[in-house]
């Protein structure tokens, strides 16, 4: 059956195997002292735009963790974190955030992002509240990029955003899981430069982005205290730091990165051109590599007895969303295959 269920399936980009046997029965330090790690910490500098000895990287174990672990190192234990209804942190991390006693702040999308001026409402309207100093503080904003739905957002939207957000003595963070599809989208103008200048802390995704697993967070110019054995306390430290560390190594040599998520992108938008062609309904436009399609029950029901896809979400009594992604492995033939199936 083919499988277009998620982005994270398959193991990891050739490349990155190879070099991980190359160094297979290389003895390493731990806890990401290594080389590799080194290189790869330098490697994402330079794309950042970031001097040497400026900021901080580090590379955690996975995509909750990491949001876990890097909001609540950032918010006061009175603050929580403002995200849009349906971001990631709202929904699919089981109550990660408010686990770690900081509160999901959510607020209305209909296409999954926050938009600036929603939020300056929302941060005019609690500082006018009389009864502000008996509610969760509004600490920071969460953003993914791309949304939960696979859009973006522009350079002049996160502009707009990160102004709002040190207007209001708040912090930005921008979860990049899918960071890779997102910078090589036809669509993008967001660099990797440009989430360094705007943002507090961003990560680049590599558990979905053509690696066996592992985030690279970035802190452009300010690291909380103690975060490096914050990371340990809250289990999200890899004592074998250097697989993480030769990983992003090889992702940053060479525009890997990129190239990973525009094979991607560049397949989703032939699939989501079939799709409209054969009458589908697409509930947003395709801009990465997240298809989300709008189907009958009855289409859903003979589709998924040959194609493995996600389903999203009901609409309605008759239909639903479902999302189908492509991901760094995806073959042309695979992608041809599906559009036959549609």
């Amino acid at each position: 059956m083919l499988n277009f269920d998620n982005d994270y399936s398959e193991g990891a980009h050739p490349l990155i195997l190879q070099r991980l046997m190359e160094l297979n029965f290389t003895k390493q330090h731990g806890y990401g002292s290594d080389e590799e790690t080194a290189a790869a910490k330098a490697g994402i500098r330079a794309a950042c735009g970031l001097a040497a000895d400026e900021g901080d990287i580090y590379l955690l174990s996975g995509g909750t963790q990491t949001n876990m672990v890097v909001l609540s190192a950032l918010l006061h234990p009175t603050e929580g974190v403002i995200a849009a209804q349906s971001g990631h942190i709202s929904v699919h991390e089981a109550g990660a955030i408010e686990a770690s006693g900081h509160k999901v702040l959510a607020l209305h999308s209909e296409d999954g992002k926050l938009y600036a001026d929603h939020l300056a409402q929302y941060l005019e309207d609690f500082a006018r509240d009389a009864n502000g100093p008996h509610m969760v503080q509004p600490g920071a904003v969460y953003i993914s990029q791309p949304t939960e739905y696979g859009l973006l957002y522009s350079k002049a939207e996160l502009t707009e955003l990160s102004r709002l957000c040190h207007a209001h003595g708040i912090k930005l963070y921008v979860d990049g899981a899918r960071l890779a599809y997102a910078l090589a989208s036809a669509h993008n103008d967001v660099s990797l430069k440009d989430l360094a200048a705007l943002c507090d802390a961003f990560y680049i995704g590599g558990t979905k982005c053509g690696a066996l697993l592992g985030e690279a967070v970035v802190f452009p110019r300010e690291t909380p205290r103690g975060f490096f054995t914050y990371v340990k306390q809250k289990g999200a430290l890899m004592a074998k730091g250097f697989v993480l560390g030769t990983q992003f190594n090889v992702l940053f040599k060479d525009d890997l990165y990129l190239s990973i998520g525009r094979q991607a992108d560049e397949l989703a938008q032939k699939v989501s051109a079939a799709l409209e062609a054969a009458g589908y309904e697409l509930k947003f436009p395709t801009v990465t590599n997240q298809i989300f399609v709008v189907m009958t029950r009855e289409q859903g029901r003979r589709l998924t007895q040959q194609v493995q896809i996600s389903y999203w979400e009901p609409l309605g009594e008759t239909h639903d969303l479902w999302r189908i992604a492509l991901s760094f492995a995806t073959t042309p033939e695979q992608a041809d295959a599906l559009i036959a199936a549609l």
